[in-house]
């Protein structure tokens, strides 16, 4: 007779011992009930479509639900490609064949990480990062190198001497209203960038699931589109942020035998992206001006950002700094006091707020005393009396 005793999986090496999730715990803080969250990285649900997403959903379902409710193929399907080729084409020309379909740009970081980075290379990233992008390259086993940034994004000389003493694969950058600094590349900065990688057998992870939210002047055009950059780049784009999350659909436009290699990938990790999900999102895009949509969500954003800025500088010490982002969800905060903003968030929750600790945010050696902030989700009053708790939490400090 077997013995009921209890049993233990065999894990990874990353997630031996007591497993961290940096994500799940910015999501608890974000539902955590009185609590006034700036934790997280989410959109305003206010603002989602819900009854023209039914009544796409409906559609598909009613014309065409056989074919919503099977298996597709795992480059996506043709019409929702066809889409985002056509979108993708306002900056750079692509054909609907240089387009992969993901469940939102999460696994489009993933996915290229699975088919460019073998255990032990090196992708270099912005200091600091995108977290969900440190766990998927950790999850293949890359070796992360931070590279130094300043307000305008990653600093050339800095990359042209990582490139040089660490040999990496690739390099991931956000260079539009960055997660989590919200700082943007200028357009000199990209020309710089890309005249190191092109000096480089370096490829190119463009993140760009931010860039629609634009509030100050006009749209920069993707490091992609310069100049002898589209053919070694992989540029990733997602509907997460300026329709619903909850469809899980982004892309990722490429070129040459690496787009295959993508296909396979996602063929082995989920199959597809929904075909429901797929056909209603397409019926909606070709029925529904998602641009005048994204104006609406700009507008608000901008007097929460805004508030959320002003308030900042109000109420920090003099010692402490702040992004002012031109787009997208986030201010980041240093302190700049030798201060451990992770303890804090504990202390914050109790009095009613909650912030993403900054540390998480890097892949070395971090500066403990940031925090990131969004002030997405909520009004300028409620932005206030968070900003309020906040400066609270911050004076008790030892």
């Amino acid at each position: 007779m077997i013995e009921d005793v209890p049993f233990s999986f065999p894990l990874i090496d990353l997630y031996a011992g007591e497993v961290a999730d940096p994500v799940g715990d910015l999501f608890v803080a974000l539902n955590a009930p009185g609590v006034i969250s700036f934790a997280g990285g989410v959109p305003d649900p206010a603002l989602f479509r819900t009854d023209d997403l039914r009544a796409a959903f409906d559609w598909v379902l009613t014309h065409d639900g056989r074919r919503a409710l099977q298996y597709g193929t795992s480059e996506g399907d043709p019409g929702l490609r066809a889409i985002a080729a056509a979108r993708v084409s306002r900056w750079l020309p692509t054909a609907s064949e240089q387009i992969q379909i993901t469940s939102g740009s999460q696994e489009a970081i993933y996915l290229t990480a699975l088919v460019m980075l073998n255990r032990g290379d090196t992708i270099l990233v912005e200091e600091p990062t995108y977290l969900a992008a440190v766990q998927a390259f950790s999850l293949v086993g890359a070796r992360m190198v931070g590279v130094r940034t300043d307000e305008y994004g990653i600093v050339p000389e800095a990359l042209a001497a990582a490139i040089a003493e660490h040999h990496p694969k690739a390099l991931y950058l956000v260079p539009n209203f960055s997660n989590p600094t919200g700082r943007t590349m200028s357009a000199d900065r990209r020309r710089a960038v890309a005249e190191v990688l092109g000096a480089s057998e370096v490829a190119l992870v463009e993140d760009d699931p931010y860039g629609e939210l634009g509030f100050d002047g006009p749209r920069l055009a993707p490091i992609a589109s310069l100049p002898g950059m589209a053919s070694r780049t992989l540029l990733l784009n997602s509907l997460s942020k300026v329709m619903a999350p909850g469809v899980r659909l982004g892309w990722i436009r490429g070129e040459g035998p690496i787009m295959k290699a993508l296909t396979v990938a996602k063929g082995a990790v989920t199959m597809q992206s929904p075909a429901l999900n797929q056909l209603a999102i397409a019926r909606y895009l070709s029925e529904h001006d998602l641009d005048a949509h994204i104006a609406e969500i700009v507008t608000l954003y901008r007097e929460r950002r805004d508030a959320m800025y002003t308030g900042l500088c109000a109420m920090l010490p003099p010692a402490a700094s702040v992004t002012r982002p031109a787009g997208g969800m986030f201010c980041w905060v240093t302190l700049n006091d030798g201060s451990d903003t992770a303890p804090l968030l504990a202390t914050a929750v109790c009095h009613g707020v909650a912030f993403a600790p900054g540390w998480s945010f890097f892949p070395g050696t971090p500066d403990r005393s940031t925090m990131r902030l969004s002030f997405v989700t909520n009004p300028p009053d409620t932005i206030a009396e968070g900003l309020r708790r906040l400066d609270a939490v911050l004076a008790d400090r030892p």
